[in-house]
């Protein structure tokens, strides 16, 4: 848990003000809603099936319980979750000792995405949290087929630098 973030935090929309809060062990049903949710993850098998619940309960718990990482979520007046994003903190050498501050599973549910949620969860992140955890770069990975997520990003001013490898560790071995 990034203990150095002031949470929870009050975000601006065009729709209203939400709240940005850390996720608790409660919210696993509806992480792994929004998850499913999402085409691509779907696709990667997160169908918020019940009997996936004891795994992405021990990542919950992983992801919660390590001092480098936090998972937030985004919940309207209801109290209901309807955002999510994970954060961690990755101190470096490289660029004269830079920390990052990198942003993974950012996930908006389709029934609130373009609502000014997304962009706001950005702004909080770069303009609030990365200073709060003292990095100098804010970085994200896209999967290449979130051509409309890429839009969103560059539209705020990430710049698409880098590209970005994965190795599924179990299904082969090095050449």
């Amino acid at each position: 848990m990034l203990t150095d973030l002031d949470l929870p935090a009050a975000l601006a929309t065009p729709d209203g003000a939400v709240t940005l809060r850390r996720a608790d062990v409660g919210d696993l049903d509806a992480l792994m809603r929004l998850l499913a949710d999402d085409a691509v993850s779907a696709s990667r098998g997160d169908l918020a099936d019940a009997a996936d619940a004891p795994a992405y309960r021990a990542g919950l718990v992983d992801t919660l319980g390590d001092p480098s990482n936090d998972l937030l979520v985004v919940v309207g007046a209801d109290e209901e979750v309807v955002a999510m994003m994970q954060l961690t903190r990755i101190p470096g050498l490289a660029r004269r000792g830079a920390t990052r501050v990198l942003i993974e599973a950012v996930r908006v549910s389709s029934a609130r995405r373009s609502s000014g949620i997304g962009s706001a969860m950005m702004r909080w992140s770069t303009q609030v949290a990365a200073p709060a955890l003292g990095a100098a770069l804010v970085q994200l990975t896209s999967d290449e087929a979130r051509t409309d997520a890429h839009r969103f990003y560059e539209r705020l001013g990430f710049v698409g630098s880098h590209r970005g490898f994965k190795f599924r560790v179990g299904e082969s071995a090095l050449r």
